[in-house]
């Protein structure tokens, strides 16, 4: 029997756990996931108690809107969307927006640009739980997922290496955040301008565990040799369109293909959080291949998700 308890208000980073925490929310997972097909007589099928849950999203989303909605109402809690022209600090400061929200929900699950928003929030309320559904820094909700995807397949992850590809963006920060407190190696190989931040790399070593260790590189190559995963995301983020047409340039020897995949471990996985551009990051047959996991990751952020909410709003509640 688990219990989904923890100590913490809010969910703005891997970080914002230890590492049993983070480890509690994956075995939480695990059962949630194994208990679904029970639908109404699941354990946590009422566990929220008809507590609320407001979506306040300031970017597109397919995932993360989905999963969240879902699992709100999986749980047995209520879900409030708010509209996009409620846009945070645009109509009224922040910390107002927050103060009011506090008076009629439980939670709010925030996907703006700014980390220092979602802080903010946060931090202007003593009750109301904050969870970070994506910032401009941090995709703290996709790196359960993507542990969770990684421990389904491997089991024990110590030890574990993988290579991530691409941009040193949110999605990066909060793999290399993650992996560290679970014993994983994350090799990064970026071009020189669009490394993972120093801050990152401090922050993930001071962390880690189990011999764990994080290391930079400019050749995919180099990052991908005996690599057990291999990880990559789009080139262009929401709100960096206008650079879409250099970062193309400058990223395309970064490709996930077949050659690069040859060089990982045999039977390596291809994981991306999505959307992907088929022949930009990732090529066709790489996305489509058997060693591709990408569909099992966005899958598994509706379990992993849950698990965050029984933790954070539920602690009681036991599996």
């Amino acid at each position: 029997m688990t219990q989904a308890t923890t100590t913490h208000k809010d969910y703005l980073s891997v970080l914002s756990f230890d590492a049993a925490d983070f480890e509690r929310c994956l075995h939480l997972a695990t059962q949630l996931k194994a208990d679904r097909g029970l639908g109404p007589l699941a354990p946590t099928a009422h566990a929220l108690g008809s507590r609320h849950v407001a979506l306040l999203f300031d970017k597109p989303s397919l995932r993360t809107r989905t999963t969240f909605e879902v699992g709100i109402r999986e749980l047995g809690g209520h879900v409030v969307v708010l509209p996009r022209d409620v846009a945070v600090g645009v109509r009224e400061p922040v910390a107002d927006v927050a103060r009011n929200l506090e008076r009629w929900v439980d939670g709010v699950v925030i996907r703006t640009f700014a980390q220092e928003l979602v802080e903010e929030f946060a931090s202007a309320t003593k009750r109301l739980h904050v969870i970070n559904a994506l910032t401009d820094a941090e995709h703290p909700c996709q790196a359960i997922a993507d542990f969770l995807t990684l421990q389904e397949r491997f089991g024990s992850l110590k030890g574990r290496t993988i290579a991530y590809v691409g941009d040193g963006n949110n999605v990066a920060t909060s793999l290399a955040h993650a992996a560290a407190m679970l014993g994983v190696n994350v090799h990064v190989a970026s071009p020189e301008a669009y490394q993972l931040p120093h801050g990152v790399v401090q922050q993930a070593t001071s962390r880690a565990r189990h011999g764990a260790r994080l290391r930079l590189f400019n050749e995919p190559a180099d990052a991908v040799a005996g690599a057990d995963a291999v990880y990559t995301d789009t080139w262009t983020s929401m709100g960096q369109e206008d650079e879409a047409d250099d970062r193309r340039a400058i990223f395309a020897p970064y490709q996930v293909n077949e050659d690069l995949m040859a060089l990982a471990k045999p039977g390596a996985l291809f994981m991306h959080c999505l959307p992907a551009h088929r022949g930009e990051e990732v090529t066709a047959e790489v996305f489509e291949s058997e060693s591709s996991v990408v569909f099992d990751q966005a899958e598994n952020r509706l379990h992993g998700q849950k698990a965050l909410l029984l933790m954070l709003l539920a602690p009681q509640s036991t599996l």
